[in-house]
């Protein structure tokens, strides 16, 4: 099969992390790169020439991508305010997009993405990589199958010691700095919700009708500052207005509820705190266990404190192990996020090479993108209600499918593996 041949635009931390994954990547090759920066572009050239022996053209002006006749499709990984607009430019030039991950600073954003994919016929994917963890695969194939019963919550979240790369955003050119210093809202929901978004099926027979989100004080930057920063820094006279940790609380159209935390400027380990709860059991991040309650029942004793055990997961990730992860282990996993990288843009050179509709497709991206500028909006008015949009117009009532695919996030299809 031909290689699909890629323009990488935004040679930012985002855009550098995924070169190692793009350079391994056997059905594509990136033959163009682009940013305002020379100095990223020098380092992408050199680095993409080290991986495949082949150095890509670059450019500081990602136009000049856009209009290459050698360029089938583009991955954009610009910093959060640019990614809609090099996207919506791209889709204009007939340029399948793969779009990084990043909440919206507001509606119109989102609406453009989708008005544009309706104009143009031209496909996006988002490039949310939690949706291809072990883990939430083999949930997925554990709620289609039927293990957790009627679901009723889920929570995510993104759980991340983040002050060293904030506090360093202006040295580093890390767009993340502006963002803490001037919003406050959920402002990187997709990690958290995207696994979600499958299990619910969102957007394919259910959605998000309303939410609401509250915001803690904005102390642990503050403290971090004071620690380590020298007395005459100008850090310790800002003033962050990003709460340390954000809840968001969404309805869904079928009832459920799904809650979002936010929390990346206090001392924690990593965790995205995925729960799963459902009429038929629960399982858990904290501590990587499930409580079931059929397997319960067969061993009933009356004793409360008998019943009421947690299980470790592990053996049920050796059972329902989505087939696309036990491939991946014996052909050997690749780095990038634990590998998640590597199958994140694997569906996107299968969809893209085959102009075919993604995984993760402009609605869901949309929406899921949504809940930034709406959750600043519920913030703001002190935890009020919010709509969230139907970027769908009414096909989501539809249970539409997703592609058919060894990739696809709405079902396992064995016969494919």
């Amino acid at each position: 099969m031909k290689k699909l041949r890629l323009g990488l635009i935004g040679l930012g931390g985002r855009g550098e992390s995924l070169i190692d994954t793009l350079g391994v990547l056997e059905s594509a090759a990136v033959v163009r790169v682009a940013d305002p920066y020379a100095d990223r572009v020098a380092s992408a050239q050199e680095k993409l020439f080290g991986l495949t022996g082949k150095r890509p053209a670059g450019t500081g002006d990602y136009h000049e991508i856009l209009a290459a006749p050698d360029v089938d499709a583009v991955i954009v990984s610009t910093s959060w305010n640019a990614h809609t607009d090099v996207a919506v430019e791209a889709m204009r030039a007939g340029k399948y997009v793969g779009l990084e991950v990043g909440g919206a600073y507001d509606l119109e954003d989102c609406w453009r993405l989708v008005r544009t994919h309706e104009e143009t016929g031209t496909q996006l994917m988002m490039l949310e990589n939690c949706c291809y963890g072990e883990r939430e695969l083999a949930l997925l194939n554990m709620v289609k199958a039927g293990v957790f019963g009627k679901l009723v919550h889920c929570e995510g979240g993104y759980q991340h010691d983040l002050r060293g790369e904030i506090t360093r955003g202006r040295q580093n050119r890390h767009y993340r700095f502006s963002n803490f210093l001037h919003r406050n809202g959920e402002l990187y929901p997709t990690h958290e919700l995207g696994p979600i978004a499958g299990l619910l099926d969102l957007n394919r027979g259910n959605r998000m009708l309303t939410l609401c989100s509250m915001a803690s004080s904005a102390r642990g930057l503050d403290a971090w500052i004071g620690e380590r920063e020298p007395a005459d820094s100008d850090l310790r006279q800002m003033s962050f207005a990003e709460g340390d940790v954000v809840n968001t609380l969404i309805k869904c159209a079928g009832g459920e509820t799904i809650l979002l935390t936010h929390d990346v400027s206090l001392p924690h380990p990593y965790s995205r705190l995925l729960k799963v709860e459902g009429t038929g059991g629960i399982y858990t991040e904290c501590g990587d266990t499930v409580f079931l309650w059929d397997n319960v029942k067969e061993h009933c004793t009356g004793d409360p404190e008998e019943e009421h055990q947690w299980e470790p997961f592990a053996p049920y990730l050796e059972k329902y192990g989505h087939p696309l992860w036990k491939k991946y282990r014996q052909q050997g996993v690749q780095k990038g996020h634990g590998g998640i990288d590597f199958l994140a843009l694997s569906a996107f050179a299968e969809a893209a090479s085959a102009g075919a509709e993604p995984p993760i497709d402009v609605y869901d991206a949309a929406s899921w993108m949504a809940v930034t500028c709406l959750s600043e909006q519920s913030v703001a008015m002190g935890g009020h209600p919010v709509p969230v949009p139907d970027f769908t117009r009414g096909k989501w009532i539809e249970a539409r499918p997703r592609p058919r695919s060894v990739y696809s996030l709405d079902r396992v299809y064995p016969e494919l593996f």
